[in-house]
């Protein structure tokens, strides 16, 4: 039963705070506008109901276009994903041995600069 009372309540101060809102000039005039301009709409599509075929036409295409333009970038997107992923492990193997390569050359430096420092203290 409350709840019956609840929705009545929200209706009336609804239609209350229109009224209220009502007495604002700015606020009634703009409604008026706004409603002879909406009846106005409503005649003229009433007489042209080609126009609102034509019209919801467009549109439908319109966004069938943007929705093929957004598949086709997923699409796309999954590709380079795909091709990223297959590509991941050789670049890892890559930088691994790149890094093994780069140990062992710093492996040989360092033991060619201890034999020179080695040759250097014996030799003098």
């Amino acid at each position: 039963m409350s709840g019956n009372k609840l929705g009545k309540y929200i209706f009336f101060g609804a239609l209350a705070g229109g009224l209220i809102s009502l007495c604002d000039r700015a606020t009634r005039e703009d409604v008026v506008n706004k409603s002879r301009s909406f009846m106005s709409d409503v005649r003229y599509y009433s007489k042209n109901p080609d126009v609102v075929k034509l019209k919801l036409q467009e549109k439908s295409e319109k966004y069938q276009s943007i929705y093929e333009q957004v598949a086709n970038d997923a699409t796309y997107f999954k590709g380079k994903m795909d091709e990223l992923k297959e590509l991941s492990p050789q670049v890892k193997e890559l930088v691994v041995d790149t890094k093994d390569a780069f140990t062992e050359a710093k492996d040989d430096y360092k033991a060619m600069v201890s034999e020179d420092s080695t040759s250097d203290s014996t030799g003098k």
